[in-house]
């Protein structure tokens, strides 16, 4: 346990290097950018006087590395500082975006987690059949084609066409779970035909090769039935490079759902991180984007403890 707990500690220090690798790339890149941060608010038609008396206001004239680590040292704690927009707390306004965003991965892993797992093991079981074969050309079909263009297909199909769901998915506390779930479905289902496939794809690919190792043979030549072959020997030696595929597709589905909210204007944090941008908020572009660095770590830690736990091998590293 305790090596486990070292190789816990010396990712997670890793991962705050990276993260603060992240943010000086992310602020340096705003700082650099051509005319500066306040000709960029204010437009190509303000006045130096103007620039001048908008970047006093908000701390501009001081050096970049000093508003660096006076950004940085609030972030800590959980400031994020205001909102060039509108002037309220950038955490204020991204804790309720936050908040839609993980249901929305939440439920779109509820649903493909359990489904890739099934395909997995039953395109295994009956490799180099239909089935199998179907379901590798559904999923190869899957991985190929962007979310945006997935979700615009369910929206023809199933809002445009025929009205199952709603194409835009508006929601707002008032609204029961039923209801959310419901208007949920289609962002839901784009990003589950997304992410689906490579943990199908992986789960196949591991029970296939342990299907063919000798203690599988001697269960099998044993008597043992096929279903307590997969599920008390196959399996759980498989979890491995299974849990580290799924952590690293829930980080996707965290971070990765921009084009998804965007698509179907879902007041999430990725819609927030795109207005931002479009409004040239700076201070809520980095709160976004160091909050969706921080999931990814996270879940990237998740994935490779995950791993290491169930992998005994994976403990003692040579």
């Amino acid at each position: 346990m305790n090596d486990v707990l070292k190789i816990i500690i010396k990712r997670l220090g890793l991962g705050l290097v990276t993260l603060l690798a992240v943010s000086v790339i992310i602020f340096g890149a705003i700082e650099l950018r051509p005319g500066g941060v306040a000709e960029a608010v204010l437009g190509q038609g303000a006045t130096a006087e103007t620039v001048a008396a908008y970047e006093k206001e908000l701390g501009l004239d001081r050096p970049a590395p000093v508003r660096y680590f006076e950004w940085l040292g609030g972030a800590l704690t959980g400031d994020f500082g205001k909102s060039m927009t509108n002037g309220r707390q950038v955490s204020e306004l991204i804790a309720p975006r936050f908040a839609n965003t993980l249901f929305l991965a939440l439920y779109a892993a509820a649903v493909a987690v359990p489904l890739a797992l099934i395909l997995g093991v039953m395109a295994a079981l009956y490799r180099n059949s239909i089935f199998d074969r179907v379901v590798n050309i559904m999923t190869l079909t899957s991985i190929s084609s962007p979310e945006f263009f997935v979700g615009y297909i369910l929206i023809l199909f199933l809002a445009v066409k025929n009205s199952y769901f709603p194409s835009l998915s508006n929601v707002n506390d008032d609204m029961d779970i039923m209801d959310r779930l419901y208007r949920l479905f289609l962002p839901a289902m784009t990003m589950v035909l997304v992410v689906t496939a490579h943990m199908m794809r992986m789960t196949r690919a591991s029970i296939i090769s342990l299907l063919a190792s000798p203690y599988i043979e001697m269960a099998r030549l044993k008597g043992v039935p096929q279903s307590r072959v997969i599920t008390r020997h196959a399996l759980p030696n498989a979890l491995a490079p299974i849990i580290n595929v799924i952590a690293l597709n829930l980080a996707y589905l965290v971070t990765g759902v921009v084009l998804v909210e965007v698509v179907f204007v879902y007041p999430g944090i990725g819609q927030l991180l795109v207005d931002s941008v479009t409004k040239q908020d700076y201070p809520v572009i980095l709160a976004c984007t160091l909050t969706f660095a921080t999931v990814y770590i996270l879940l990237n830690l998740a994935a490779d403890v995950g791993a290491i736990l169930s992998n005994p091998r994976l403990r003692h590293p040579k």
